[in-house]
């Protein structure tokens, strides 16, 4: 049986994720994904979101999807793939256009997104989304589709994402180098928002924090449009560096005992508890109050928080959210995040996780660290369905089989 296949890669500074998925229930409103396998990898050469390394991303990219394939019994020959960094720019533009029918059409729609669109760039930088965010006819606002509208003069206000060229063109290298195609570069914080909000959510207002390795993404939905997207380079590794400073134990062992013993809310914890950590000589270990390592965590997490509540307050974006905070990404799995998150914001807060138009293996990436990936993956089956591009159509079995081989030795 041949099917329509989608893959996710999301390329982290400390973890790269791939997703297979089977694209499903095409003819409903929004596409469903079955999930087939999913592979994860350490990352080596990325640093900041910004390929270093071409030949350790290349390995690390390999081994993430073929890990995802081995598991779906699948193969595939493209990928939608994340970007972010803080070379990401985002700004609005105004397209008009004289209207020539009698009613708008989808050729208006199409010249005024090219008007749009047609915002002069400098080399180094590359377009990577045209979201259209509203329309006006005859000045007329609020309006999300006018196909069949009379009027004699169209625009759209379309929101334009662009990235460094240098660093879109490295992640299609390491890709390519892989055996595999970039079908689109997406960039991160518009596909975890599509795996983690809902429409309901992004009508009346809504804000998501992806706390990552490295950094931190940010989006901001209000009636139903994007925005504010944003970048703050600090991330759940400030807070692992914290507790490598505070406990006096290495990276690895800090890593560690942040993901078993981590509060993000110090009054959570019993002041009594205490926990094993690595003593000062090899084999040797000690006991620490748990309420420590929480007073670590919580004084940076707070710190972290204070940014962003800066960040949307400079964009006037507090007043606007009225369904919240939604927390995703991997640090978002601490435990007392949320409460922490409701005393900074004073507003309802929750961590997201991929849901909504999920089955087959859906419960392994129900976790906030595979919030992006499953992102890419749902992006890609909605390009799918209003274009019929970005799939691949390999079959299982044999061909999969013909196809890794191929990679690995080739």
């Amino acid at each position: 049986m041949r099917a329509n296949l989608i893959a996710g890669l999301d390329i982290g500074t400390t973890k790269t994720c791939a997703v297979v998925a089977e694209l499903v229930a095409e003819g409903r409103r929004r596409p469903e994904l079955k999930i087939l396998g999913v592979g994860q990898a350490k990352t080596t050469g990325i640093r900041r979101e910004v390929v270093t390394h071409i030949e350790g991303t290349t390995e690390t990219v390999l081994a993430a999807l073929k890990e995802a394939e081995l598991m779906a019994g699948v193969s595939v020959d493209r990928v939608w793939a994340g970007i972010s960094g803080d070379h990401i720019q985002a700004q609005s533009s105004l397209g008009v256009v004289a209207v020539g029918g009698e009613e708008i059409n989808r050729g208006d729609l199409k010249r005024v997104h090219g008007v749009a669109r047609a915002v002069a760039l400098s080399p180094d930088r590359e377009l990577l989304h045209a979201i259209p965010q509203e329309y006006l006819v005859d000045h007329q606002a609020g309006i999300k589709d006018p196909v069949g509208m009379s009027g004699v003069r169209l625009e759209a206000d379309v929101y334009l994402v662009s990235c460094s060229a240098s660093v879109a063109s490295n992640i299609r290298k390491a890709v390519a180098r892989a055996g595999y195609r970039v079908q689109a570069l997406v960039l991160s914080p518009l596909a975890t928002a599509r795996a983690v909000l809902s429409e309901d959510e992004k009508e009346v207002g809504v804000a998501m924090v992806e706390i990552g390795a490295a950094t931190t993404q940010l989006a901001a939905y209000y009636e139903g449009k994007i925005r504010h997207i944003g970048i703050l380079n600090f991330g759940g590794d400030t807070v692992t560096s914290d507790m490598v400073k505070g406990l006096s134990i290495p990276f690895a062992e800090a890593q560690k005992a942040k993901e078993q013993h981590a509060v993000a809310c110090a009054q959570l914890v019993d002041p009594q508890e205490t926990v094993e950590l690595p003593g000062p000589s090899p084999g040797q270990k000690r006991h620490v109050a748990r309420e420590l390592i929480a007073h670590i965590v919580e004084q940076r997490l707070d710190e972290l928080f204070g940014m962003v509540h800066k960040e949307f307050e400079r964009e006037s974006l507090l007043d606007q959210m009225g369904a919240g905070l939604v927390l995703t990404g991997g640090t978002a799995a601490l435990q007392g995040i949320v409460e922490l998150a409701s005393q900074v914001f004073a507003a309802p807060v929750r961590v997201g996780v991929p849901a909504e138009g999920l089955s087959g293996l859906a419960d392994s990436v129900q976790r906030p660290r595979f919030s992006t990936v499953t992102g890419l993956c749902l992006h890609g089956a909605d390009c799918f369905h209003e274009t019929g591009e970005g799939v691949s159509t390999l079959s299982s079995g044999a061909a999969s089989r013909i196809g890794a081989w191929i990679r690995e030795f080739f």
